[in-house]
């Protein structure tokens, strides 16, 4: 397992909209994404803070609720910069 990058919340929303999730609303500077599943459904709030990295713990908590491997983020990353 991997470090987990440095990415700031305007590209992780762009990685959970490349995995499925959709754009919900925005609440202040928290965009709220779901994603809907046979099990249910996901709501995720990301913090948007113009281009300020997330924290590790922020990061690790948004990605295990969303289902999302360090592996998997690298290659949703990896898709946007082409």
């Amino acid at each position: 397992m991997g470090k987990l990058p440095q990415i700031s919340g305007q590209e992780l929303c762009k990685a959970l909209e490349k995995d499925g999730f959709l754009f919900v609303r925005q609440t202040g500077s928290h965009k709220i994404y779901q994603k809907h599943s046979e099990e249910g459904g996901i709501t995720i709030p990301v913090p948007v803070h113009s281009s300020k990295s997330l924290k590790k713990g922020t990061l690790h908590n948004i990605l295990k609720k969303a289902g999302i491997s360090r592996e998997k983020l690298g290659f949703l990353i990896a898709l946007l910069l082409h």
